[in-house]
């Protein structure tokens, strides 16, 4: 794939329009990638470019695959874990994906644990 056809890629300007303003706001990150059979979740802390807290649905604790339901427990794991090393305000960033389904449900439970976005 040729770069110009890259940069091009309407995922590619989604994602980068959302992370720009996302960066904007000066606050801790929560990126969300969604695979096929599972969700990930991150807090990203932009100024040093460290990954502070993070939960996915291949954790030992979350039984289920890559559904709903187990997206909203990557988000109360996430949020869980999050408030315990004392994050509480974060902005999400959803990337390229919309704001449904699998990464609304995620959202929801991470707020559900106490993370504010």
């Amino acid at each position: 794939m040729s770069a110009k056809r890259y940069e091009n890629n309407a995922a590619i300007r989604r994602s980068r329009r959302v992370r720009s303003r996302v960066k904007a706001s000066g606050r801790l990150r929560l990126s969300v990638f969604r695979s096929a059979r599972h969700i990930y979740a991150q807090v990203i802390d932009d100024s040093e470019g460290k990954t502070l807290v993070s939960a996915s649905s291949l954790d030992k604790d979350i039984s289920a695959g890559g559904n709903c339901e187990a997206a909203e427990h990557v988000g109360k794991l996430l949020g869980e874990r999050a408030v315990a090393a004392g994050l509480d305000v974060v902005a999400f960033d959803r990337g390229a994906y919309p704001y449904h389904g699998r990464v609304k449900a995620l959202a929801e439970g991470a707020r559900a644990a106490g993370l504010k976005f």
